[in-house]
């Protein structure tokens, strides 16, 4: 019998019924029943304390750990058995966890109970979303610079970051008139940009960092660091002219060439033999050239006449010729001069486009005063009167038929005129033109412009639909199930 109700029991080693002694005994005394979460609404994180901040989806099991641990110190007396969620609303702020334990009590008879925590979620905005919503609260800046009057570079730059999801640990991004600038919470995330930067674009990079205070008791120090990145000058469709040196130990090529891509290195073409080279960032900086002319200065050309050239002697030494270009002589005259009898001879690398009767966009060589120390000391002879540089379409009719469209980043911009409009029109045309440059780009296609027929196509470059990514909208609210992440 019960030694305190008296109800035939079966024995056990403290003598009573399951009611009485859980009457007697409280297992469960001293562990508390209520606690409190912090959660950042901005990213979404929970504290895990003292300081780390971790993503944490509804009743899985990081968030599980991250309750049991507010408790730990009280569970060390009893047998933790299980632990789970009870099913609460998303919105309740409340968690509730079940947990069961086991105990020995009187005479080795071992209890076990089941009971409820219920936690309280509490706002509380973690320190790097402090630093974002501050705006003005940086430990670290990324100074990227360019010394030419486009921004054809920063346009290909603004892209891959995008792809590459670069742009979410920064603050602010700030447009000035000759760069960017990027800042940071963190000096980590800054030295990841300035890598990924050298890794992408022919670059070179200095740091720098003043001490903004001193703990002399603890010995720590705050440091603001400054990272800039310094591109080179050269951009796609430039013509530049070579130090001898240089064009010498790339095959003997002619030094003045054309600039047809610009990814992590330079790539140049001699419009002369097709000879290509790649020149990278440590190359340019130890045999620096500069671009002869500005893109304003392209001047647009006719076709007169034109003869591909399928054989041409390879001279002494030279490198790689490229097999996407066809070399072919043209005889080209201005359109400015059709009235005149005044006709160029050049050879160019565009033979597989050109017919006699395009209009051409190049640069006059024969009527400019050239100002470069390495084009000034070249034998006359050797520079060439004109250098085409690509096809001319009617911009208008291409801007009408582009389905396509490009993400772009949110930056404080300085006021916008008509030439960065423009040279954003150029940046297009060029992904149209290259395929190679496109392939490091997410292109969305652009559901307001329908799919036009070829009927009236004048052959210029298009982007194919299998080339477009569709646009993804995600407007409601998601919970997610365990582990997933919360959309909104």
């Amino acid at each position: 019998l019960c030694c305190q109700c008296g109800v035939p029991i079966a024995p056990n080693p403290a003598n009573m019924c399951v009611g009485c002694l859980r009457a007697q005994v409280d297992i469960t005394e001293g562990i508390p029943k209520q606690g409190t979460v912090h959660f950042c609404k901005q990213c979404e994180r929970y504290l895990q304390p003292p300081g780390t901040w971790v993503h944490c989806a509804l009743e899985s099991r990081e968030l599980l750990a991250l309750c049991l641990k507010k408790i730990k110190a009280s569970l060390s007396k009893v047998r933790l058995i299980d632990a789970g969620f009870i099913w609460t609303e998303p919105h309740s702020k409340r968690l509730k966890l079940k947990l069961t334990v086991q105990k020995e009590v009187i005479n080795g008879a071992v209890l076990q109970q089941v009971f409820v925590v219920e936690y309280t979620v509490q706002s509380q905005m973690c320190e790097d979303c402090h630093r974002i919503e501050a705006k003005d609260f940086w430990k670290a800046v990324v100074q990227v610079r360019q010394k030419t009057v486009h921004k054809k570079t920063f346009y290909y730059l603004e892209q891959l970051i995008l792809k590459h999801r670069l742009h979410q640990n920064t603050l602010r991004i700030k447009e000035i008139h000759d760069g960017l600038d990027f800042y940071y919470s963190s000096k980590q995330h800054a030295q990841k940009m300035v890598d990924f930067l050298q890794s992408t674009v022919p670059s070179r990079s200095k740091a720098s960092q003043r001490l903004i205070s001193h703990d002399i008791h603890s010995n720590v120090y705050n440091y603001k660091s400054t990272f800039s990145v310094e591109i080179v000058p050269i951009c796609k469709d430039n013509v530049v002219c070579l130090s001898p040196k240089l064009a010498q130990s790339l095959g003997n090529m002619s030094q003045i060439c054309v600039c047809i891509r610009v990814t992590s290195a330079i790539h140049l073409i001699d419009p002369r033999t097709l000879q290509i080279a790649e020149i990278d960032g440590n190359t340019y900086w130890r045999h620096p050239f500069n671009s002869l002319f500005h893109p304003k200065q392209l001047e647009e050309f006719i076709i007169m006449d034109i003869n591909r050239v399928h054989e041409r002697k390879k001279g002494a030494g030279a490198g790689a010729q490229s097999n996407k270009h066809v070399l072919a002589e043209a005889w080209v005259r201005k359109t400015s001069e059709l009235d005149t009898d005044h006709q160029y001879f050049c050879c160019t690398h565009l033979g597989h486009i050109l017919n006699p009767g395009d209009l051409v966009l190049g640069f006059d060589l024969a009527n400019c005063n050239l100002n470069d120390e390495f084009a000034n000391k070249m034998n006359p002879q050797h520079i060439p009167d004109v250098v085409l540089i690509k096809k001319s379409y009617d911009r208008s009719k291409r801007q009408r038929r582009r389905n396509w469209k490009l993400k772009e980043l949110e930056r404080d911009r300085e006021a916008t005129d008509t030439d960065d409009e423009r040279q954003y029109q150029d940046f297009l045309e060029d992904l149209e033109e290259d395929e190679t440059i496109r392939k490091n780009i997410n292109i969305y296609r652009n559901a307001d412009i329908p799919v036009e027929s070829d009927t009236d196509d004048d052959g210029a470059p298009r982007i194919s639909l299998a080339e477009m990514l569709e646009d993804l909208h995600i407007s409601q609210d998601a919970t997610g199930g365990e582990g997933a992440e919360m959309l909104t």
